[in-house]
């Protein structure tokens, strides 16, 4: 058995933990892979919604196993909270619920060093999330990093001291004054790492590949965005982690040629959180009117994300870096309201078109659009595909023609049932 990964395409917010909740009853595991609780995966069923930021999509399912891998940075206060809500509601978390013991912890002083760096930036600020993650990585590829089977060894006081001696330090040098923060921030760190005691904390490598064997189905969840990939995303405007299908495997210890389906996850427009370019952004009416209809608001930081028309050369460099094989476009009812409906289908950069990222993407980009037929109708009670409007399947196919790619599911609304397959 192969591993599926399930990825956004974007800069995040697809729509990633509802279609993995749709999924879900397709796999015995889902395993997710990088990212941490800079991640809001929103999944709405039963009129409530629900935003994993740590576990897996796949915990509402009681025979799927959820992993979290050694590719993902966890904040024990964050995911104990998450854990303690799951289970309010009559989630059964803790007998499917397992965590690599080579996942990175991030602590209190993480969260200090984040905003520090944030408030020296200035007007350059990244637009972090402020959760830590940044430094969390840092120390992970600087080898000084904490992981959660640390929390197990006689020597995790000294390591925690050394690590928080060195973060003090930095934050000195940011002219940061963090004595009364971290004091406070650090008791509740200390007594939510008692939740790894009621937790299978587990060699996950093992423990998916044996999964493997056994020709279980498993689930790749990737968090964030293809864009914001550290290494192939608008950088420096990225995340610490590699987002894509190649992360799949660093992040969760699984070889290369274990990858089967790739599915790709992307509005039916563009959205972007925090700074960084925005070719296709619409700084007007029609950029507020979908974010208002759209409800596009970060699930994480409850920032209004910025708003603007499907980006398809973008999307085009997406697929491609992450050899996806299966697409499915959400929130197309939003759209329900345009006649027409502006799609870029190349980049004019000093008066040459191009339908290749630019190096620096922060150049001056003129988007060229193709104008495409809107619905103008409600999506939200369709069921089938026949039922969709004429416009919308021409605009599905396409999406499909420029990217060479069938899209097998279209969103049309934001419940679990509001999904449409697609032939």
């Amino acid at each position: 058995m192969k591993v599926d990964v399930l990825l956004g395409l974007q800069w995040g917010d697809e729509g990633k933990g509802k279609v993995i909740d749709v999924l879900a009853p397709q796999y015995e595991s889902i395993a997710r892979f990088q990212g941490g609780p800079n991640a809001g995966h929103t999944l709405e069923f039963d009129g409530i919604k629900h935003v994993l930021h740590i576990i897996p999509s796949g915990i509402f399912h009681p025979a799927i196993k959820n992993i979290i891998g050694n590719g993902v940075v966890i904040d024990p206060i964050i995911l104990e909270k998450e854990i303690n809500a799951l289970i309010k509601m009559g989630v059964e978390v803790y007998s499917n619920l397992y965590v690599s013991q080579k996942a990175h912890l991030i602590l209190p002083s993480h969260r200090l060093l984040d905003k520090a760096s944030e408030l020296a930036k200035g007007k350059e600020k990244i637009g972090s999330t402020l959760k830590g993650i940044g430094p969390a990585y840092m120390d992970k590829t600087g080898r000084n990093g904490l992981r959660v089977g640390d929390c197990a060894l006689a020597s995790f006081e000294q390591r925690y001291r050394s690590l928080l001696n060195k973060h003090i330090e930095l934050l000195k040098l940011y002219d940061y004054d963090y004595t009364s923060e971290l004091a406070e921030m650090e008791k509740a760190w200390m007594e939510s790492l008692q939740i790894f005691k009621k937790m299978k904390v587990i060699d996950t490598a093992y423990f998916v590949n044996d999964l493997l064997q056994q020709n279980k189905a498993v689930l790749a969840e990737g968090a964030q965005g293809s864009l914001l990939d550290i290494d192939f995303g608008s950088y420096p405007f990225v995340t610490s982690s590699n987002t894509i299908t190649a992360g799949a495997c660093t992040g969760l210890g699984i070889a290369p040629g274990r990858i089967n389906k790739v599915i790709g996850i992307f509005k039916a427009y563009c959205t972007r959180v925090g700074s960084g370019p925005f070719p296709t952004e619409l700084e007007n009416e029609t950029g507020e009117l979908i974010r208002k209809t759209g409800n596009e608001f970060g699930a994480t930081t409850g920032r209004a994300r910025r708003c603007g028309w499907l980006d398809l050369p973008a999307l085009k460099y997406a697929c491609m870096i992450n050899g996806v094989t299966d697409l499915v476009m959400t929130k197309s009812d939003v759209l329900a309201m345009f006649d027409k409906i502006p799609v870029c289908i190349s980049y004019n950069i000093n008066g040459v078109d191009t339908v290749e990222l630019p190096y620096d993407i922060s150049v001056p980009i003129t988007p060229v659009y193709q104008e495409l037929e809107g619905w103008s109708a409600d999506l939200t009670g369709i069921t089938t595909q026949k039922d969709m409007p004429a416009q919308l399947v021409s605009y599905v196919k396409f999406v499909e023609n420029y990217l060479g790619l069938p899209v097998t599911y279209v969103s049309v609304g934001p419940d679990r049932k509001q999904m449409i397959q697609c032939s």
